[in-house]
């Protein structure tokens, strides 16, 4: 009995770790195919997002302007209030 033991148990080993062998290379085949198409997705997404820059860039431009010219309105429209309060106070101070 021992003997038939010392036979068939290491066999049933190295069966179950041939198979288990077998089924790692398969699903490291099939990662390697799942990754190459990962892969292949990213670059079209990165070059669609390539594409899209230039408008980006005239977004950007277009907005940097809009806010310049609004930094000017304001500050002239502030420098005026700011102007006529300062003469109605320097004239209220002239006549006490």
């Amino acid at each position: 009995m021992i003997s038939f033991l010392q036979v068939v148990l290491p066999l049933i080993i190295y069966v179950l770790l041939i198979i288990l062998l077998v089924i790692g290379i398969i699903l490291g085949i099939r990662s390697i195919q799942t990754l190459n198409k990962v892969d292949k997705v990213v670059e079209d997404v990165n070059d669609k997002v390539q594409s899209l820059n230039g408008f980006f860039n005239i977004i950007d431009f277009t907005t940097d302007k809009i806010v310049s010219v609004t930094d000017k309105v304001v500050e002239g429209v502030s420098g005026l209030i700011g102007r006529v309060f300062k003469r109605k106070s320097t004239k209220s101070e002239e006549e006490e």
